[in-house]
C-alpha cells in the first residue's frame, strides 16, 4: 500500500502541530532564574518529542507508530495525578489513537516502510 490512510496523516499532523504549539508556549516560559527550571526543560522536550514522532509516523515508521501510543499512555498516568476528569479524557484519546492507528488497514501501510 503506498497511500497514507487519511487517519495516520490527521493524527501525525495533531501530534506534530500540537508538540510544536506547546514547544514554543513553553519556551516562552523559560528566565534566568536560580534555580533552573529543570522541569520546563522536562515539559520542551516532551513537547519536542511529539512533533518527532508525528514527523516519523507521517513518513511510516511503525516504530514512531509505537512511540505515540506510548507518548499518550503517559499522559494518561501524567493525568491521572492532576484529576479524574483529565484521567478519562486522556484515557479516551489514547482508546481512539490505539484503534485507529491498528485497524488492520493502516498495519498493512507501517508494514510497508
Amino acid at each position: 500500500m503506498n497511500n497514507r490512510p487519511l487517519s495516520v496523516t490527521v493524527i501525525s499532523w495533531i501530534f506534530i502541530a500540537a508538540g510544536a504549539v506547546g514547544f514554543v508556549y513553553h519556551l516562552t516560559e523559560f528566565k534566568v532564574q536560580h534555580p533552573f527550571p529543570y522541569d520546563l526543560v522536562w515539559v520542551c522536550l516532551i513537547r519536542l518529542v511529539a512533533t518527532l514522532f508525528g514527523w516519523f509516523m507521517l513518513r511510516g515508521h511503525n516504530w514512531a507508530r509505537w512511540l505515540i501510543l506510548v507518548w499518550i499512555a503517559y499522559h494518561v498516568v501524567l493525568s491521572a495525578l492532576h484529576s479524574v476528569s483529565e484521567a478519562i479524557v486522556h484515557g479516551l484519546l489514547f482508546v481512539v489513537i490505539a484503534y485507529v492507528l491498528f485497524r488492520p488497514r493502516v498495519s498493512v501501510y507501517f508494514r510497508g516502510h
